[in-house]
């Protein structure tokens, strides 16, 4: 079965074959944990894929939030990706170093600010390298490019709609962390946040999505699998959620790939829900 929306991914066949097509541009969207001790910036100065420019997902934000990387006002946007050289007319491609995951954020983040020509590297600089495919260290010098963002509200969900959500069950929650953090049998990856998941939501733990190979994306019947396997009815609306907002963008890319385009994420994510002493929690 092939995907519904396979214009969300590029493979890297058709990325070596368009990279220097005009109205092409590549991103690198790399991020990582804090614990993960790697800077996602200076790999991006040791190497990268030719042309790619960097899209900080920390920078590329809401700095007036104590939250991770929340989203940014849509002038901001704007503004950050238009000294990138990404606007309008752009064929978008962002990839990552770890397969498909930060990638996904910014897929999204683009989608939210009315920018839909935007695809995800499937398997991104892992399996780019593997194949032994072009890396460089040169800085790339981008002309600005006006970028008219137009936000899509209803790609998020902020913290008053989820708890609407959760009460009265309007949308099913799926959260994409690992068991042990949404059954609270392992601590949260950030100090002093409590663990377990929101009243009635349902595990789908991202890596699910992902060939274990090489972090590219399954195919569309296994993507459904995954998602019906975890209880998820496809045909009733849904949300994701995560730990920051990041990986909940793989399930959603998931689902869009599968026909659910408008499936939207809650952007402030456990980190949100659990740092509100009022946010009902499960264990």
């Amino acid at each position: 079965m092939p995907y519904t929306n396979p214009e969300a991914l590029v493979s890297s066949d058709w990325l070596a074959k368009h990279m220097d097509a005009p109205d092409v541009r590549v991103v690198d969207a790399s991020w990582h944990m804090p614990q993960a001790n790697r800077n996602a910036r200076a790999e991006y100065d040791a190497q990268h894929i030719p042309g790619a420019v960097f899209f900080d997902i920390d920078d590329i934000a809401d700095s007036d939030s104590a939250l991770p990387h929340m989203l940014p006002p849509p002038e901001k946007f704007a503004s950050r990706v238009r000294k990138l050289g990404l606007g309008d007319g752009n064929r978008i491609v962002v990839y990552d170093t770890t397969g498909v995951s930060a990638a996904a954020r910014a897929w999204w983040m683009f989608r939210v600010f009315g920018h839909e020509d935007v695809a995800v590297l499937d398997g991104g600089m892992t399996k780019w390298q593997a194949e032994g495919r072009p890396v460089t260290d040169t800085k790339s010098e981008p002309r600005e490019r006006h970028f008219t963002a137009r936000v899509n509200t209803f790609l998020v969900r902020d913290y008053d709609q989820v708890l609407a959500d959760v009460e009265r069950r309007r949308e099913q929650f799926v959260d994409a962390r690992s068991p042990g953090r949404f059954n609270a049998t392992e601590p949260e990856p950030r100090p002093g946040l409590r663990g377990g998941h929101a009243p009635g939501s349902i595990n789908l733990p991202f890596l699910r999505l992902l060939n274990p190979k090489d972090k590219t994306m399954l195919p569309a019947e296994a993507i459904r699998a995954a998602f019906e396997g975890a209880g998820v009815d496809l045909s009733k609306p849904m949300l994701t959620s995560c730990g920051s907002g990041v990986t909940a963008c793989i399930l959603s890319l998931g689902l869009y790939l599968i026909g659910h385009k408008d499936v939207p994420v809650f952007d402030g994510s456990w980190t949100e829900w659990a740092s509100n002493p009022d946010s009902p929690i499960e264990p």
